[in-house]
């Protein structure tokens, strides 16, 4: 059993929210939580020194976020954001049987692309992870194929680093995402989920050239839903934080700070942000 730290108990509504990601890609989550609730406090833990998650198995998956969850609990954290979808994917359901805070996962947001649809053809991009995982193989079943819905699933590996370096729309990786996003549209496909933290980040860049081509299509991801989620649960609760409006709202910890970390997390966050290099130490899980 995970168990919350005293301050999530005794000081609710000071006590912070907790983020978890193996990189940096929650942070387009945190945009979404903080605009939402500006008053929040917020503690993001990224697990830089094993990522990325998308390649590796359910059970490491499961260990490694088993671990954040506990990090994040000795926080003083009163609710925590899985805000990575291959995390959600293979410990969600262990998590809420074993941690006392509330735990919000993140799901590709196919069914309201199916709900919107009028081709009945929507396009998922995500990890291998994510797009192996049984919870969303249960929601696709649910939502898009018993109904004649047809989903076409696809991973592209660069990205994420892609995403990382800055996404310099001459590099090749934009034109891949162009040309994958046209083979979709040509087989009919008018939403296309963003099934990846990461993926937010370049939504501008899809959407300007989308706009640009008269396309009719519409990209979907899950932040905002997520976000109106937590506030929902907060207010239930009673925990909603109720002070100021903090200037620096985000403390980032990460399992290794090399290489362009901070550097990344500052530019796709755009928000002043404390860096803490934190190491885990081994739990039982």
């Amino acid at each position: 059993m995970i168990h919350p730290h005293f301050d999530s108990i005794n000081s609710p509504k000071s006590a912070p929210i907790g983020i978890f990601d193996s990189g940096v890609g929650g942070l387009s989550v945190y945009r979404h939580l903080s605009e939402l609730m500006p008053k929040e406090r917020y503690v993001y833990y990224a697990d830089t020194q094993n990522l990325p998650y998308g390649n590796k198995s359910g059970d490491e998956i499961l260990f490694l976020t088993l671990q954040a969850v506990d990090w994040l609990c000795r926080q003083g954290c009163k609710l925590i954001v899985i805000a990575c979808n291959s995390a959600s994917a293979y410990s969600l359901t262990t998590l809420r049987t074993r941690c006392r805070i509330p735990i919000v996962g993140l799901v590709p947001a196919v069914k309201p692309a199916c709900e919107m649809s009028q081709t009945r053809q929507i396009a998922l991009l995500a990890t291998q992870a994510t797009l192996q995982g049984q919870l969303l193989a249960q929601v696709i079943h649910e939502v898009a194929t018993s109904k004649g819905i047809t989903v076409h699933k696809h991973f592209e590996p660069m990205l994420v680093p892609w995403v990382e370096s800055g996404m310099p729309i001459d590099h090749h990786v934009a034109d891949l995402l162009i040309k994958q996003t046209q083979a979709w549209y040509q087989q009919g496909v008018d939403m296309l989920v963003l099934g990846c933290t990461h993926y937010p980040f370049f939504r501008q860049f899809l959407q300007d050239w989308i706009d640009e081509q008269h396309i009719a299509m519409t990209l979907l991801d899950s932040g905002a839903a997520i976000a109106q989620r937590v506030k929902s649960l907060l207010e239930f609760f009673g925990v909603s934080a109720d002070g100021e409006v903090l200037d620096e709202p985000l403390k980032f910890y990460a399992s290794s700070l090399a290489g362009d970390v901070p550097a990344t997390a500052r530019r796709l966050s755009q928000v002043p942000i404390s860096f803490v290099d934190s190491d885990f130490l081994p739990i039982n899980v």
